[in-house]
Order: C-alpha cells, then structure tokens, then sequence
C-alpha cells in the first residue's frame, strides 16, 4: 500500500524554485543557474518595477479642478473593467487627443498600462516610445515612462538602446534613481557583466532613498553573484 503524503510533503513551486537555486549556488554553479532561470528573473524584475511605477503612483492627479475630464477618465477605467477594452481605448484616445493637459498625459499613460493588460507589449513600447519622445510630456510621468519602456526591453533590447534610457535617471538623485540603477544592473547580468552588476546592487544595497523591497532584491542579487 502506497502511503499518502502529508500536505505539509507537498511544497509549492515557489518553494521548490527557491531551493533548487539554493542547492545549484551551493555547487557555485552561476553560469548554469543564469543559463537556467536569467529570463524568469528578469521577468520577475521586470514585474516588480513595473509594480512600482504603476498607474497607483499618480492617484491623486485624479482629483483634477476640471471634473468633466475627470468623470471621462474614470468612465474610461470603468469600461476597461469589464473588460470593454475596444470602448475605453476610444474614450482615452479621445482624452489623449484633447490636448487637456495632466489627463491628457494620463489618458496616454493608461493606454499603455491597458496594452500591457491586454499583453500587446509591442503596442505599450510603441505608446511609450511617442511619450518618451514628447518634450511637453509631464516630466514625472514621462520618467515613469522611461522605466516602463527599459522594462519592457529589457530581455532583448541593445544594450546601449537601454543605457540611454536609464542612465540620464541614473546619475543624478531624484524618486526614480534607484529603480533605474536596478534596471541597469539587470542589463549587466544579462550581459554576463557581473562585476557592474555588483557595484550597481551595492549602490542600491547603501542608499538611504531606496526602498526596503528594492534593497532586499538588491541584496538577493549580490548574494546570487558573489557565488561567481
């Protein structure tokens, strides 16, 4: 008779991912680790910065004075909702092409978090690409828009084409200087220049701006690379 396993015998595939790593930095195995799992950590990272530079970061522009514009982007959430995608893609469109400043810029901004939604990422790097592009693009959301595009570009983009997206956010202080430097380590993993991975982890590891869930990947990081 074939005993049954306990739950507690059973483990989860987050669980099983995690002690595999383990088990292969225990044999200093990086290189087969990366060629392994580098996409599901990039993807990861990508997940998490995106989370971070989300539509939630500018809530509370939806408190705008013109409140008619406001009842239309809010209409434009509501049909994306229900999954109405076609219709609120033809209201933000609409707000987008009204020129009516900060919605304008969120209506564009949407479009894009609406395309990601729908996994069109070659139409969110398309969207983001023309706001990047647009001097009179808000500038806060525009830099939110250099992230999410280097997110997205990140797995197979040139690495040069990323760098001169990230390194402008990179070098001076500002909100989004070490999500940027993440970003840019990540690029150096990928291209196997794990010693600038480092330096940029460490960087993002010191710094008194960075939040505790960006140095605690930081950390993860440098412990996964000081297996090399």
């Amino acid at each position: 008779m074939i005993k049954k396993k306990t739950p507690e015998q059973h483990n989860d595939f987050e669980d099983a991912f995690i002690r595999e790593i383990d088990e292969e930095l225990k044999n200093e195995k990086i290189k087969k680790i990366w060629d392994k799992y580098g996409l599901f950590i990039i993807a990861f990272v990508v997940v998490a910065v995106f989370a971070a530079v989300s539509f939630e970061s500018f809530k509370a522009w939806q408190d705008s004075r013109n409140q008619e514009m406001s009842d239309t982007f809010a209409y434009a959430l509501n049909l994306q909702n229900q999954g109405r995608f076609a219709e609120a893609e033809e209201v933000l469109t609409s707000l987008k092409n009204s020129k009516r400043g900060i919605y304008a810029d969120i209506a564009q901004m949407q479009l894009v978090n609406m395309a990601a939604e729908q996994n069109q990422t070659q139409k969110a790097i398309e969207l983001l690409q023309e706001i990047v592009r647009n001097d009179d693009f808000n500038p806060q959301m525009r830099d939110v828009a250099v992230l999410k595009l280097a997110s997205f570009q990140l797995p197979s983009a040139p690495a040069d084409e990323i760098k001169n997206l990230l390194l402008p956010l990179s070098a001076e202080p500002n909100a989004w200087q070490n999500t940027a430097k993440e970003l840019l380590a990540m690029l150096a993993v990928r291209e196997k220049n794990f010693a600038e991975a480092q330096k940029l982890y460490q960087e993002i590891s010191s710094s008194p701006n960075a939040a505790d869930t960006l140095k605690a990947r930081a950390q993860d990081m440098m412990n996964v690379l000081a297996q090399k």
